[in-house]
């Protein structure tokens, strides 16, 4: 199983590197499988790389349901 997850590009570098914000936590990643790409974008990320833009409205509703599996997990016995 893979697992990709919605990130905020809060940073464009030179050869399609971006810093991407994972709730919280800035992380340099690679760009060049998206095109057009833009600061405030929400892309998803799999082990280091945007492989797809995503509808912010969209990454809002994933991002709040991992938090509430975590803190759903935080609160088993």
């Amino acid at each position: 199983m893979c697992l990709a997850i919605p990130a905020q590009l809060v940073e464009l570098r030179p050869n399609d590197q971006a810093v991407v914000n994972l709730g919280g936590i800035r992380k340099e990643i690679s760009i060049a499988l998206v095109a057009d790409v833009q600061v405030g974008d929400y892309v998803i990320v799999h082990v280091g790389h945007a492989i797809g833009v995503i509808d912010p409205e969209e990454a809002e509703r994933t991002l709040a349901l991992f938090a509430e599996m975590q803190s759903t997990l935080e609160g088993a016995p």
